[in-house]
């Protein structure tokens, strides 16, 4: 099952792995410090906070898609986990398959419905006989 992965994917995975290392933060926190100490030397001067503004602002937006693109690429993974276990489970709702593309109501719907198995259950005391839904 294992296919070849895209450029992209390799990249933003190896990207989002940098980024969240802890020597991408020390990289930070020393160019912010570089960036401060030569503050006086430039007279703070438009030009110098220019810099770190631009700076800071490409690498927010930059940060903003690959953290969407690595946040979507874990859920994708963690629904098809969830998926397999509902699927695998004896005795599961096989309608829980799949929620995510479910229409906002009806998940809402469905979640009404197991909250209220969950108070029956904690009215029970736990007893497993209350996982009927209906």
């Amino acid at each position: 099952m294992k296919g070849k992965t895209s450029f992209f994917s390799r990249l933003s995975k190896r990207t989002s792995d940098l980024a969240g290392s802890p020597h991408a933060f020390a990289l930070a926190v020393a160019i912010v410090l570089v960036w401060a100490v030569t503050g006086p030397i430039f007279g703070f001067s438009d030009t110098w906070q220019l810099i770190i503004n631009t700076g800071t602002t490409i690498a927010t937006f930059l940060m903003v898609f690959l953290m969407q693109s690595t946040q979507n690429r874990d859920t994708r993974a963690l629904q098809v986990k969830l998926d397999e276990l509902i699927r695998s489970c004896e005795g599961a709702d096989n309608q829980l398959l799949d929620l995510e593309e479910i229409e906002p109501a009806d998940l809402e719907e469905l979640q009404l419905r197991y909250e209220k198995l969950a108070e029956t259950a904690r009215a029970n005391g736990g007893d497993k006989s209350t996982r009927e839904l209906d």
